[in-house]
């Protein structure tokens, strides 16, 4: 069983003309080709869970300003069924932050989503404090990209280990996911400063970049009862991060905890 816990997904409408431009982004900021594996919608990410054989996916909307929220999850309540669960989304900027929260729980959502680079606000800034701490009270994830991002330029630090170590001075880290191992292109850091910790990770467009040295290290250190399988798809194939997995020195139990195990505790499966 495999359970690929970060994907995206768009609205049929939109979803062309989104994969353009934030592959033109990609391209224009790091000098890095984009390539989307799927077309961007339900329906072609379930084609990709078929052919790659992956059982369930998680979907990780981001509302990149306020008056996003309800329509962003809105659709993700919509397109939560069968073998795809959706979390939803705030900016953690927007006056309602908390009302919306208590709406996603009430209404059976397992997390939310923030990307500190697309939100424009650092990961241990106070708007996004109160908000993972409210989280963890109702018992809500927060996935979070971490690390760098191929559509920012490199010194965007928004999201560095470091900051994110910040935030176990506020919240437990249970409820934290940090996304590409930790913080993408910055695994020294993230061994440095996080490594130990109860932040979860998820190890989307991650496996193609670390070094399998590293990779293996930080799994067997960090423990792979918190490590989460994950693509990215669209921009990740959903069989990539396998294939390089099952070269490393893990057990049975250790992959099983990081294909599904771990996801099934966090969905509540």
């Amino acid at each position: 069983m495999i359970i690929d816990f970060h994907t995206h997904v768009f609205p049929p409408k939109i979803a062309p003309r989104t994969l353009e431009v934030l592959k033109g982004n990609a391209y224009e900021s790091r000098g890095v080709k984009a390539i989307a594996y799927t077309e961007g919608t339900v329906d072609s990410l379930r084609a990709s869970m078929e052919e790659n054989g992956v059982s369930l996916s998680v979907v990780l909307p981001i509302a990149t300003k306020p008056t996003q929220t309800t329509s962003i999850n809105d659709f993700a309540q919509f397109i939560t069924d069968g073998n795809i669960i959706s979390f939803g989304s705030l900016h953690p900027c927007q006056d309602d932050w908390e009302d919306v929260l208590v709406d996603l729980s009430r209404r059976g959502f397992k997390g939310i989503k923030i990307h500190p680079q697309y939100q424009d606000v650092y990961i241990d800034s106070p708007e996004v404090i109160r908000v993972v701490k409210k989280a963890e009270e109702l018992g809500l994830y927060t996935v979070f990209h971490a690390g760098k991002d191929i559509g920012f330029p490199p010194e965007t630090d928004l999201c560095t280990p470091k900051r994110i170590k910040n935030l176990l001075d506020y919240v437990s880290g249970k409820y934290l996911v940090a996304a590409h191992l930790g913080s993408f292109e910055m695994w020294d850091d993230v061994e440095k400063y996080l490594v130990g910790t109860k932040i979860s990770f998820d190890v989307s467009f991650a496996c193609d970049f670390v070094g399998k040295e590293q990779l293996l290290r930080i799994i067997k250190k960090h423990g792979a009862d918190k490590i989460l399988y994950g693509s990215d798809s669209p921009w990740g194939s959903q069989s990539a991060p396998l294939r390089v997995l099952e070269t490393l020195d893990l057990t049975k139990d250790e992959m099983d905890f990081i294909l599904f195990k771990n996801a099934k505790r966090i969905l509540d499966l």
